[in-house]
């Protein structure tokens, strides 16, 4: 229930049947107190239904010509005529063609579909596609956008490594956060993933301080109403008791496989416990998500966890930059996953991200956005980085004068990164990263006919060498409309900015940090 925050009396589609009550506790409890300075706005709905005006997101999307009640059991709506980039090789590709929706299901991708009584939505001049999954993410610290975009990942002695994220997100002002920090973050990161075109999120926040502290991230993620992946992970203090809330939250918000929160379990091997971790995980038949980094002193840890046999399809490794040789090839026996999140990767001296290093072993990577204190979180730009890397590495081994070469990325590859394999390696290949009948309808409209586009010559390379989030039309979750013509729909984004603002201001005081502006 969500009357608080939209005036919406009905469960959202896929809540747990008891997120209203926990909800209610939880805003009651000050979840968007956050100080006097926003005191007065906090009544202001903040996801508010709207009816009619303008597309503005300071308001939402309110086009009266938005099919109503989307994701709705035997509610149908077509989307008719736009370019269809399916990511499935046995539903194809159409230059004009159709993709018919029933609740929150596809029902059928072709050619002039007939669906007599089907609300149709005109998808001419758009690609219609496969929304995209985020594999790692740490959300809550949306309220930290930019505060370390020159900053390295630790000070390593050499140069440049003072500013770091190690002593100063981690260490300083991540201990600070209270619980409606953590709930606003994932709030305003999660709907501003869905403006993009991110349909699906790994979230890996490490801010576990207290179980209100987890309860405060698992109700953003809900709120949203986006597709996620919650990593139960750690925090600090005396308030963490992880891994000991598994069960209550776990019987609290995941007790359905029918929703759109699934549960996975941290465990990052730089903690001493991590073996016990992964054991609790595995016996709860949980997917475990850690990060791994060389340069952190992991370069052969991969080795040593294959040599306890400890490796499995259900390991997701982030990052695996600077591994060895014998690392990269017990992943690939394994069957473990790779999230790379290139972007981060480069510009905070994690080394080179692995790409060629995964393909060269067989190893699909996903794609990952890891932190907005330091880059953005669309996945135009997770899509052009990788391609762009890839290609120059490999177009520089030939101008050198190689010639036995891997094969140069192509466009749909990197799509299929940020969809198929995302999908994979989220555990959510049976409902999502292709428009397949039968799954789950997380689906994009991209304006091909927009400025910066126009004219559409070829579908994959327009979505990742030339589009951004302003191309994002429109958003589809489990068949309901999310993003409609340009803007969010049920967003108010004046107080939730505002709110956002009163939280950053909080974060820096109580770290004894400074905002540095210019």
């Amino acid at each position: 229930m969500c009357q608080k925050l939209c005036g919406n009396h009905s469960n959202h589609d896929g809540e747990p049947v008891n997120a209203g009550s926990s909800r209610r506790e939880f805003l009651s409890g000050g979840a968007l107190a956050l100080g006097a300075a926003v005191a007065s706005s906090v009544p202001t709905p903040v996801l508010a239904a709207t009816a009619r005006g303008d597309l503005s997101q300071e308001g939402g999307a309110r086009d009266q010509d938005m099919p109503r009640d989307t994701g709705a059991s035997n509610r149908r709506y077509l989307l008719k005529g736009g370019a269809v980039l399916s990511m499935d090789p046995q539903v194809g590709n159409f230059a004009q063609g159709d993709v018919l929706i029933e609740g929150k299901r596809i029902v059928a991708v072709g050619a002039r579909l007939n669906a007599p009584g089907a609300a149709i939505i005109d998808a001419a001049g758009m690609i219609v596609m496969p929304g995209f999954v985020d594999t790692h993410h740490h959300q809550y610290q949306t309220a930290l956008r930019s505060f370390l975009s020159d900053g390295l990942l630790f000070n390593d002695g050499l140069p440049h490594g003072e500013k770091n994220y190690l002593d100063y997100i981690h260490t300083k002002i991540t201990p600070v956060f209270r619980p409606q920090d953590a709930y606003l973050a994932e709030l305003v990161s999660s709907l501003s993933q869905l403006d993009a075109g991110v349909t699906t999120v790994v979230d890996t926040s490490q801010v576990g301080h207290t179980p209100a502290h987890t309860d405060a991230v698992i109700q953003g993620l809900q709120d949203a109403g986006r597709r996620a992946v919650f990593v139960y992970s750690p925090g600090v203090g005396p308030g963490n008791i992880f891994p000991r809330d598994l069960q209550r939250i776990r019987g609290r918000y995941f007790s359905s496989t029918d929703q759109l929160l699934t549960l996975a379990m941290g465990g990052e091997v730089f903690d001493a416990s991590f073996r016990t971790y992964w054991a609790i995980g595995r016996q709860n038949g949980l997917p475990i998500v850690t990060h791994l980094v060389g340069s952190l002193g992991q370069e052969t840890l991969v080795e040593q966890l294959a040599s306890e046999n400890l490796l499995g399809p259900d390991l997701v490794f982030i990052h695996a930059s600077r591994i060895s040789e014998g690392s990269w090839q017990a992943i690939a026996r394994s069957g473990a996953s790779v999230s790379i999140a290139a972007p981060i990767e480069m510009a905070m001296r994690h080394g080179l991200p692995p790409i060629q290093s995964a393909l060269d072993h067989g190893v699909q990577p996903a794609l990952s956005t890891d932190v907005e204190c330091t880059m953005t979180a669309d996945f135009f730009t997770q899509m052009r980085t990788v391609f762009t890397l890839q290609r120059a590495l490999i177009n520089e081994r030939a101008i050198n004068g190689e010639t036995n070469l891997p094969e140069l990325l192509t466009c749909r590859d990197v799509i299929r990164f940020a969809t198929v394999e995302g999908a994979r390696v989220a555990g959510l290949s049976h409902k999502i990263g292709s428009l397949t009948p039968g799954k789950e309808a997380d689906i994009l409209l991209l304006r091909a006919n927009a400025l910066n586009v126009a004219p559409l010559n070829n579908v994959p390379g327009a979505v990742v060498t030339l589009m951004d989030r302003s191309n994002v039309d429109t958003v589809i979750v489990a068949g309901r409309i999310r993003k409609w013509r340009g803007a969010l729909v049920d967003v108010n984004w004046a107080p939730l900015r505002a709110a956002l603002e009163a939280s950053r201001d909080y974060l820096l005081q109580a770290a004894g940090v400074q905002r540095v502006l210019f």
